[in-house]
């Protein structure tokens, strides 16, 4: 048995974003679907003195917004958002244990001028990944040859192409993937379908009262490289069946 995830390349994904890639043995990023200005795609949160803010990468604009993708959208860097972006994490977690190390690695990172949205986000999961012992096997969606159809029948063809016999979905794509039938176009692939079940973990955090979902950084910073895995893995909970996904869980799946 085998098993993959797709998901969006997001920009310094929340915590849940890597179990999901810890669960399976092939991870791929969905890079030609379209990026839109307000998404994780290009924005994420951290955990100040302030609360949490959001930090956003601008991107260039131009009118064919429809065809505006993660492997062909670049990004602006005359609004010097990169050290917008340093500064702000430094001022959040200069106090924090592990800050000198973490932020050296996301300062070689964010100094390098990426061509597009997707190359970048990519870099930064990946660099994360492998410090925190991920071993997971990472593919991008534009490079896989031959793939067909829109949402779940596209989804179905990812995993026919990565031969894998099981597909781990993130809980937000259930609104389309259950939005016809149960299982979508997964039950008559003979590809099994399970929900990622995840509980956010509380760990060690600077402030009073902890704020969850912050972006990867805040745990990194708070916990340091070692620890992190162990803390994400704690937050896991059975993958769910979309059978009894869509029973108990989806209340805009019964009722589309």
């Amino acid at each position: 048995m085998s098993i993959a995830a797709i998901m969006q390349p997001t920009y310094l994904p929340w915590i849940g974003y890597f179990d999901l890639i810890d669960q399976v043995e092939k991870f791929v990023f969905l890079d030609d679907v379209k990026v839109s200005k307000q998404s994780w795609g290009v924005r994420n949160r951290v955990n100040t003195n302030q609360g949490a803010i959001y930090i956003s990468i601008p991107l260039l604009d131009y009118r064919d917004h429809v065809n505006r993708l993660f492997i062909n959208t670049q990004i602006d860097y005359k609004q010097k958002w990169q050290k917008k972006h340093l500064k702000t994490l430094a001022q959040a977690y200069s106090k924090t244990h592990y800050f000198k190390v973490v932020y050296e690695d996301f300062e070689k990172l964010l100094t390098i001028k990426y061509a597009t949205i997707a190359d970048l986000n990519i870099s930064i999961i990946k660099m994360v990944a492998a410090k925190i012992g991920i071993q997971t096997e990472f593919f991008r969606s534009s490079k896989i040859p031959d793939l067909s159809g829109h949402k779940d029948d596209r989804l179905v063809s990812i995993c026919q192409a990565l031969g894998v016999d099981q597909y781990l979905s993130p809980q937000g794509s259930a609104v389309y993937i259950e939005s016809e039938h149960p299982g979508g176009a997964f039950p008559d692939s003979g590809i099994e379908l399970f929900y990622h079940n995840f509980d956010h973990p509380e760990y060690p955090q600077r402030g009073e009262a902890f704020q969850s979902h912050m972006c990867i950084v805040d745990l990194l910073m708070n916990c340091g490289y070692d620890q992190a895995l162990e803390i994400i893995r704690s937050g896991r909970r059975e993958p769910i069946y979309y059978k009894k996904f869509r029973e108990a869980y989806c209340q805009a799946c019964r009722n589309p």
